[in-house]
């Protein structure tokens, strides 16, 4: 095919690009997935999978988007990219650089719920980018929703944010996103209608791009992939000019000072529907996907081989916890994962820093132990997750804040929480908050009986607030926080109320020993499980560590009555999830992550050993 000749009917189309920005659950890839849909992106004959975009097995499960992700479609010849985000404030670097790809957005707000915490933390993100908006109500059609109490919750929090007037001017659809129905304004679709309504609004509201395909080469890298045949992918937008297949062009890094590089691309992507297609050439505005540069990192330009003139780069919030990962070396070491060392885990981390502008790696006093730092816990749980799951062993820590210095005086983050919990749970909540130095800042009635609490506290107090909150409301709960700013360091916090129950052997738990042990404290093992010195297998009642013996036997005796034959009965012992774990432990004390097994441990496990260090 000649340089320069469309390679398929949507590359010269009129162009939109939008953001699908909003709080958690509240259906944004449900929204996409209705469009790509109501466009005819999935073929009649194609099974059709509900969240389609949520493709990490991680968002299935946990039914979040945790990375910002593109698809492109046609409306009445207009081509439409768009790109859906994640709705955790511990995912915000993803929204962050997804919103340097488009020119609008469109704002999802659940008819129901109204404007939540993270629906303001993405619309001032959007804001401090000029980019218009498409309001958008979603799921009108159930019992509860107040559409119209949601649409001035919405204006209010457009004026509250400062948003200037031609912000403030914006169109409002109310949809049904699980029916694929729209209506323009506030109401509820009736049964024919379709998205039209919705997509009319993107094309006349979002402007088209406004870069100069003519102009010298500046295409911004927002995002990496990779590929078993081709290697590292940079994903981005062309800013000015034309990036065309074949041509040289330079890459120009963070470092100023560091020479461009110059090479041809091997490779041109565009995207279309759901898939990636290779393409001749990406003009002013498109998004592409290319290959041939192994060196290249997020925030990089292409630019005019000529002329290299690179653009700001991306600018994110700085990650506010930190933990450690390390080798792990526990006694059971080896038996699960394919990946031990600590070149392999450091490897790991590095790539996942290259394509996470979010996640930070540092030194640490030992070379088998990195510091990592992100936005949450649970950024941090995922990344873990990820590394269990591609077959990695390892230890953690608890998580730390980061402490920031300001005039001279140490400053720790703070964080906004929002409870949405049925009323006769307030009182647990406020409880919950009282110790870990949080304050109610906002109380209000919610529906169907039930109240959303707003509160602020110093992020390393609200470690473990989440699972707390929801094991004492019977997962009634729903808990949303994001970072709130600095504040002075407000002193030592309570941690757990028990202490450990470490293992004083290496052996197998019997149901004998542990029988005796319930009654001490509560459990994290069953019988029948390796146990390890320094191994943690339950927390005790008390607030000092204990020394105990989980593999004791039963003596074998010649008396036979029925009461020492009588069957042993165990409760249920607490599952230690990944959350929890990280959660649960204290600064001595690291999670065991292996590929089947999640184990609290003693960062020493001899307890000669940890008595000499307490002396000094």
């Amino acid at each position: 095919m000649a340089s320069g000749t469309i390679p398929n009917a949507m590359t010269g189309a009129p162009l939109r690009n939008v953001a699908l920005i909003a709080h958690v659950d509240h259906g944004k890839t449900t929204l996409v997935d209705a469009l790509l849909r109501a466009t005819g992106v999935f073929e009649d004959h194609e099974a059709q999978v509900d969240r389609v975009m949520d493709s990490d097995d991680q968002e299935r499960e946990r039914g979040i988007t945790i990375l910002a992700k593109a698809a492109s479609i046609e409306w009445k010849d207009v081509r439409i990219n768009l790109v859906d985000t994640p709705g955790h404030a511990d995912f915000g670097g993803e929204v962050e650089r997804a919103l340097t790809m488009v020119d609008g957005v469109l704002l999802l707000v659940d008819a129901v719920e109204g404007p939540m915490p993270q629906t303001r933390y993405v619309l001032s993100k959007a804001l401090a980018k000029h980019l218009p908006a498409v309001v958008v109500i979603n799921k009108v059609d159930r019992p509860n929703a107040r559409a119209d109490d949601v649409a001035d919750e919405i204006y209010e929090l457009f004026f509250d944010l400062d948003a200037q007037d031609h912000h403030i001017d914006f169109p409002i659809v109310s949809t049904v996103a699980r029916e694929q129905r729209s209506v323009a304004g506030v109401g509820v679709p009736a049964d024919e209608d379709d998205m039209q309504a919705l997509l009319d609004a993107i094309v006349d509201t979002i402007p088209p791009p406004a870069g100069d395909p003519d102009a010298p080469l500046q295409a911004l890298v927002a995002n990496l992939d990779a590929s078993d045949y081709v290697g590292r992918l940079a994903i981005g937008r062309v800013v000015e000019g034309t990036l065309r297949s074949g041509d040289q062009v330079a890459l120009c890094h963070s470092n100023a000072e560091e020479p461009p590089l110059r090479r041809r691309l091997t490779q041109l992507l565009g995207f279309e529907g759901l898939k990636r297609s290779e393409v001749e050439y990406r003009r002013a505005g498109d998004l592409f996907v290319v290959a041939g540069f192994p060196e290249v990192e997020i925030g990089d330009t292409l630019a005019d081989a000529e002329d290299p003139q690179p653009l700001p780069r991306l600018d994110v919030d700085e990650p506010v916890l930190f933990m450690t990962f390390g080798v792990n070396t526990s006694p059971l070491a080896g038996r699960d994962g394919k990946f031990l060392t600590s070149r392999q885990i450091r490897e790991r981390l590095e790539r996942e820093v290259l394509g996470n502008v979010s996640i930070r790696i540092g030194p640490t006093s030992s070379p088998e132990v990195i510091e990592v730092a992100g936005r949450g816990e649970l950024q941090l749980a995922v990344l873990i997750e990820s590394m269990r799951r591609e077959g990695f062993e390892l230890q953690v820590s608890r998580p730390e804040v980061i402490i920031r210095l300001i005039d001279e005086a140490p400053h720790e983050p703070v964080e906004r929480v929002v409870v949405d919990v049925p009323d006769e749970y307030v009182g647990t909540v406020t409880q919950a908050l009282a110790p870990r130095k949080g304050s109610v800042t906002d109380l209000r009635p919610g529906d169907s009986g039930r109240t959303i609490v707003t509160a602020e506290a110093p992020a390393r107090g609200l470690l473990g607030f989440r699972s707390q909150v929801v094991a004492t409301t019977r997962g009634t709960a729903v808990v949303h926080q994001h970072h709130a700013g600095w504040i002075p360091w407000v002193g030592e916090l309570p941690h757990r109320t028990g202490g450990a129950m470490a293992s004083d052997r290496k052996g197998t738990s019997t149901g004998f020993a542990l029988d005796n042990l319930q009654k001490r404290g509560e459990l994290f093992i069953g019988a029948g499980e390796d146990v390890y010195e320094g191994m943690i297998i339950g927390e005790s009642s008390r607030s000092e560590e204990m020394q105990v013996n989980p593999a004791k036997p039963k003596q074998l005796t010649n008396i036979r009555t029925h009461s020492t034959d009588e069957a042993i009965k165990l409760k249920r012992h607490r599952e230690l999830t990944l959350e929890t774990a990280i959660e649960w432990i204290a600064d001595d004390e690291l999670v065991e992550i292996t590929p089947t097994a999640i184990r609290v441990r003693k960062r020493h496990l001899r307890e000669s050993e940890r008595r000499r260090l307490k002396k000094r």
